[in-house]
């Protein structure tokens, strides 16, 4: 099996791996530098680094990678090492890259409004898919939007079941009203996106929070949202407020601290941007 190949299949189908690749050898070891095994997030391989106990290390650092989406980099000395006994004291040493394998993010707009416009340029040159979506054609379409990956348009309820949403999936929800982001708010929590953007008021948000835990939506899930959306950088147009809306988006994608206080909090000392 090709690894490559494989890699992309992964990526295409939102899957996360870990690619090992010898980088520097020195004396003789079981493998050859260049030589890599790819290990899938359901622990199962493709390829070799050697094998043994080398093979079983990488395997397990492999999955330390995936999980913190942090490279890291591995040396074995295969003359000096006494768990290698098993048939790798070839009194050699070799250096192994570790680097994780992820799916391209994607940013699901809900809303193809002024700011969505801005969203979708900003969130495309920063390494973002995105997919604009709108209740309205004539606000979701590619001549709107040309740098959109897909443009979909009708009702809320029959553009949900269409959509593919994972661990690499980013939500924001600019509709153009109260209704629309509640509707697109109640399902969003029902999936497992990394990322959950409401635009409007802190006041806004604690609203429509007491109307989904009446619906009987549990607290900790609203605790995922980001509401107000974005990060509070003195944002007026919708230019910077897309900036602001996407440098939150990079933030949760590098796993950075975002500025955005919780439910709990903003309710408890009225602690929020752009009230």
């Amino acid at each position: 099996m090709d690894i490559f190949a494989e890699i992309a299949k992964l990526r295409k189908e939102g899957r996360k791996a870990a690619l090992a690749t010898i980088i520097q050898v020195q004396g003789s070891i079981p493998s050859y530098e260049s030589s890599k095994i790819l290990i899938r997030d359901d622990g199962s391989i493709v390829g070799t680094v050697g094998g043994g106990c080398v093979e079983a290390e990488v395997w397990s650092v492999a999955q330390d990678v995936m999980r913190e989406e942090k490279p890291r980099r591995l040396h074995f000395n295969l003359n000096t090492q006494p768990e290698y006994d098993n048939g790798l004291i070839c009194g050699g040493s070799l250096d192994i890259f570790v680097e994780p394998i992820l799916a391209v993010p994607t940013a699901f707009i809900f809303g193809g409004g002024h700011v969505s416009l801005y969203v979708s340029k900003v969130a495309n040159i920063t390494g973002f898919d995105t997919v604009v979506l709108d209740d309205r054609p004539a606000f979701a379409n590619k001549e709107r939007f040309p740098e959109a990956a897909e443009t979909l348009a009708g009702p809320w309820e029959e553009i949900f079941p269409k959509l593919r949403i994972n661990e690499f999936s980013y939500l924001i929800l600019v509709t153009r009203g109260h209704k629309g982001d509640l509707t697109c708010l109640r399902w969003a929590l029902t999936t497992p996106a990394r990322y959950i953007g409401m635009i409007g008021s802190k006041r806004k948000f604690i609203e429509i929070a007491k109307i989904l835990e009446g619906e009987g939506v549990p607290a900790e899930k609203l605790e995922r949202v980001h509401s107000p959306v974005g990060l509070d950088i003195g944002a007026l147009t919708p230019e910077e407020i897309a900036v602001a809306i996407v440098a939150e988006m990079v933030a949760v994608r590098r796993n950075a601290a975002t500025s955005v206080p919780s439910l709990s909090t903003q309710r408890k000392t009225g602690v929020g941007s752009r009230e």
